[in-house]
């Protein structure tokens, strides 16, 4: 389900880990001129840095293949949402990490989606009907939008 939100900017770039400062400054810039709750941006930027680079990683395994970042503005939330053309791949789904465990005795991996989660308020999963994936980050903030 695409979210109902009023859309602030766009920015559509190809894979590759040299575009993530871009992204980080893109993000907080758009997003600091919808709210002032520093703290949701800080957050939202955090866990897209994140997602982006599970994307270039993981899902177009380091080569050239196309991003797009939405950021908007819901009532009481700020949204990012995040769409490329990898494989199919539900993050909302992935197992949680055993974080109570040493490190030497943990499985590699997830920490990252489990940052996810923990920064965001809503971490929504869905396969559009172009076939793309589209993840969408969610963020409630305080009253105090722009």
């Amino acid at each position: 389900m695409i979210l109902p939100m009023k859309l602030a900017a766009t920015l559509t770039f190809t894979s590759d880990v040299h575009q993530l400062a871009r992204v980080r400054e893109f993000v907080a810039t758009t997003a600091f001129s919808l709210t002032n709750d520093l703290n949701a941006i800080d957050d939202l930027v955090l866990a897209l840095t994140e997602a982006v680079t599970n994307v270039i990683v993981h899902s177009y395994r380091q080569n050239p293949g196309p991003i797009r970042v939405e950021v908007g503005l819901a009532p009481d939330q700020l949204i990012i949402l995040l769409t490329d053309e990898g494989p199919p791949y539900d993050p909302t789904g992935a197992p949680t990490p055993d974080t109570t465990l040493p490190l030497d005795q943990r499985q590699p991996g997830g920490l990252g989606i489990h940052m996810m989660r923990h920064l965001t308020d809503e971490l929504r999963y869905q396969r559009t009907s172009d076939g793309k994936n589209q993840l969408s980050l969610i963020k409630f903030i305080r009253g105090d939008e722009k």
